[in-house]
């Protein structure tokens, strides 16, 4: 079998693996979750940040020269999605807002982690080191993912058992089934065209770190959050480092 398709599930595998620890996490230890859950945000958004700058970024430029349209428009592309849904949510009042939240919420959650899984697609179409990095970025945000989309079904009414069950299917299982549906599809793809993958990829990690990730963790920093955000930053720089070598 493919090594490389291999690769990408396993890295889908791995973030349902650690999505569905977070649900579980919330579900058994809610206490403990909720305290840690703004490390790992943190983590992830270091990683995420500094792997979209300094390697899928210009790795997609080289790719194609284009990339930097690329890079805007998977920025963008991913914010309109994530404001379609807010202002969607937004407008209804309060007890309605509690009724749907979960459903609404489901659906933006369950994109998102397809779309994770598109990006294990194509970061390790482009080379395994590529693949890794990303990977280690995207897989620590799947924790607090899971934390929050169980949360969210729960404040939507579904209860304990529907909320951990759709927690799963919308957070959890989409990132393998979207590495899955395409692979076939990105692993054909050669010079420019992966290139043009990549660079909508680089933008959507730029978009889930600065303006998802870093946001909700300064909602409820805590006193050594900072150091986690260093840590994933000095873990990129590294990785960076190490690819330069190479």
């Amino acid at each position: 079998m493919d090594i490389t398709f291999l690769s990408v599930l396993g890295a889908g595998l791995l973030s349902c693996l650690l999505c569905t620890l977070g649900i579980l996490s919330i579900y058994n230890f809610k206490e403990w979750a909720k305290n840690s859950m703004n490390y790992f945000m943190y983590f992830a958004a270091g990683i995420l940040l500094s792997v979209a700058f300094l390697i899928a970024a210009p790795k997609a430029f080289e790719m194609n020269p284009h990339g930097p349209m690329y890079l805007l428009a998977g920025f963008l592309g991913i914010f309109l999605v994530d404001r379609f849904i807010d202002v969607y949510v937004c407008h209804e009042d309060e007890n309605e807002r509690n009724l749907r939240i979960g459903i609404v919420a489901g659906l933006g959650i369950a994109v998102h982690s397809f779309v994770d899984g598109v990006i294990y697609a194509t970061t390790y179409s482009v080379s395994f080191f590529l693949g890794v990095a990303s990977t280690l970025g995207m897989i620590f945000h799947e924790y607090p993912e899971g934390i929050v989309t169980f949360s969210l079904f729960m404040k939507g009414g579904l209860g304990t058992k529907k909320s951990f069950i759709y927690a799963f299917l919308v957070a959890a299982a989409t990132t393998p089934i979207g590495a899955i549906v395409s692979y076939p599809f990105i692993s054909q793809l050669t010079g420019p065209h992966l290139g043009l993958m990549l660079g909508i990829s680089a933008g959507v990690l730029a978009y889930v770190g600065a303006a998802h990730l870093l946001p909700e963790a300064e909602r409820e920093s805590k006193k050594y959050g900072i150091l986690s955000f260093a840590l994933g930053v000095i873990i990129a720089i590294l990785l960076w480092t190490v690819k330069t070598q190479l």
